[in-house]
């Protein structure tokens, strides 16, 4: 798939990162140190600003927040590149997500959720005109675990295939797409032109444990399949074979929040611009190492960089 001219319209989550990094165990009933941080986040949201950030030039956001928030996300969409359509929430608050970081080697992260308002997308917030000068549609898989963001996914997804508007979708989470079931899920993307999982999710989608084998399995489902492997880079499978294995660039990692979606927003992105898919993988690869050596999911603010 690639979408050629036109703009990238990310539907999805948008939510407060409040990341933690600590170096020792974490000490029940009493203090760990850490650094604490409160960062603006969602995998929508993510994914939509390293689209940006990664060189696609019209670069929306559709996602649904609570009044406590809402200027402050807008602005930080604004300020990386991001035309973003944000339904405030009256009676939500924006979603919350704590990132426990181990502060090891792996910088390896556990989540705690509250998804607030985010999990409140509904029909109603989507327009058909969302999609007016869309080259290619993104839908964040946290919208396909819980109604009735699967309602506002069904919308979207019917909206695209009416216009011929090619959708990727990244399932996002091995624990909710474990909870929703694997058959549930793939169900509803049926007829997603490019899905981008996780080696867990992967699994968990088929039942294989080796992510070659998975995304072979997946090809015949889906026309592009691309499976995220972290630190060990990614590969891409079309008809039931594996086409591209790419390397990821060896960095020391920071904080792995948000790596995954910096791989899928500057895939996007390279598509967008015409890019092969093994050269979208690269692209991906290469946002994925850069986002672990910064803390959250975003990519550096232009307005700090030099």
């Amino acid at each position: 798939m690639s979408a050629g001219t036109g703009a990238l319209l990310v539907v999805g989550d948008v939510v407060t990162d409040i990341v933690a990094r600590h170096r020792a165990p974490l000490a029940p009933g009493t203090d760990t140190v850490a650094a604490i941080r409160t960062v603006p986040g969602g995998a929508g949201a993510n994914v939509a600003c390293w689209a940006a950030y990664r060189g696609c030039p019209d670069v929306r956001l559709v996602g649904r927040v609570g009044a406590d928030s809402a200027a402050w996300h807008e602005a930080a969409l604004t300020r990386a590149g991001v035309r973003s359509r944000l339904v405030v929430d009256a009676r939500a608050p924006t979603g919350a997500v704590i990132c426990l970081v181990d502060g090891g080697a792996a910088a390896e992260r556990t989540f705690l959720t509250d998804s607030g308002a985010a999990l409140r997308l509904s029909p109603a917030d989507w327009s058909p005109h969302d999609l007016d000068g869309v080259a290619l549609l993104h839908l964040s898989g946290y919208l396909f675990f819980a109604e009735p963001g699967r309602a506002a996914a069904r919308a979207a997804l019917s909206a695209a295939h009416a216009r011929g508007v090619p959708v990727s979708v990244d399932p996002a989470s091995a624990g909710f797409l474990a909870e929703t079931g694997p058959e549930r899920f793939l169900a509803a993307v049926d007829g997603v032109a490019v899905l981008l999982p996780s080696r867990d999710e992967a699994e968990l989608l088929t039942g294989l444990p080796d992510p070659a084998d998975a995304a072979s399995k997946l090809s015949h489902r889906f026309p592009a399949v691309v499976v995220k492997l972290g630190a060990e880079g990614a590969l891409v499978a079309r008809n039931g074979e594996v086409l591209h294995r790419v390397p990821a660039p060896p960095v020391r990692a920071r904080d792995t929040t948000g790596a995954g979606d910096a791989f899928t927003g500057a895939f996007l992105a390279a598509r967008l611009t015409g890019a092969g898919l093994g050269e979208a993988v690269a692209e991906g690869c290469d946002a994925g190492a850069q986002a672990v050596r910064l803390t959250g999911g975003r990519p550096p603010d232009r307005a700090t960089e030099t």
